[in-house]
């Protein structure tokens, strides 16, 4: 018996990084999964593998979640080959990191429109399968950076710091139908990412956080399986910091 046993779950961006891992975990403990993706078919194609190899169902659906109208024909897809899901994971996302006198219009639009916008875009298309569902989960991947803010990323911190805005009302609007709404907000994990940071900039990383090391993404998927099972019944609107101490 796992936590999860007989709920459905889309995560988007589930290709890579830490959707991938959550999309793991969801499914170790029972749970069915849509592996959303944008790109990285094959990698989507793999996971999906993986899943099956616990014993349960799994799809994969190719959507921008930026765009509202993917999302609707994905929904469509959804309710005709899967049916209606009970957990949405919010954490398709992108970065590009530029110091604000030089980040375009483009740059800033771009990493909102996939970071805050995309969430919206899920949550409001896929709110009837929630709210309809005894154990209706909504839980977005904000970040440590939409907290404390970094350097190059004004972009990426304010869609993140929105994220948790959106959280925190959207928890209190549908906590009358018994829908929690929730946050987890990683620090620097090992993630693409993060392996694409300098090594010199990794050791600066690595000195302001108290535990010394980067996280994984196994560790956030970890929580995510937490707060979508009945033991986190009671938590909603709740942003849940997974970062070594680096906010606190």
């Amino acid at each position: 018996m796992g936590l999860l046993d007989g709920r459905k779950a889309l995560i988007t961006g589930a290709s890579r990084g830490i959707g991938r891992e959550v999309a793991k975990g969801l499914a170790k403990e029972g749970a069915d999964v849509v592996v959303n993706f944008n790109k990285s078919e094959k990698m989507a194609d793999d996971i999906a593998r993986e899943i099956e190899k616990f014993g349960r169902n799994t799809w994969v659906y190719p959507a921008s979640t930026s765009s509202i109208e993917e999302v609707r024909k994905m929904k469509t897809a959804i309710e005709k080959n899967f049916g209606k899901i009970d957990i949405l994971v919010n954490n398709a996302g992108i970065n590009i990191d530029r110091l604000f006198v030089k980040m375009n219009e483009a740059e800033w639009q771009q990493v909102i429109d996939v970071n805050l916008t995309g969430y919206f875009n899920c949550s409001k298309v896929f709110l009837d399968h929630i709210t309809s569902s005894k154990y209706g989960r909504i839980i977005n991947i904000a970040s440590v950076v939409g907290q404390m803010g970094n350097i190059g990323q004004v972009n990426y911190a304010a869609a993140k710091a929105g994220v948790i805005g959106m959280t925190k009302a959207l928890a209190r609007e549908l906590a009358r139908g018994k829908v929690t709404v929730n946050a987890i907000a990683p620090g620097f994990t090992r993630t693409d990412m993060v392996e694409g940071i300098p090594d010199n900039i990794k050791e600066k990383i690595l000195k302001g956080i108290p535990l010394g090391r980067f996280g994984e993404p196994e560790e956030v998927a970890y929580a995510c399986v937490y707060l979508a099972s009945d033991k986190a019944a009671y938590i909603t609107g709740h942003v849940l910091d997974i970062n070594g101490g680096m906010y606190m």
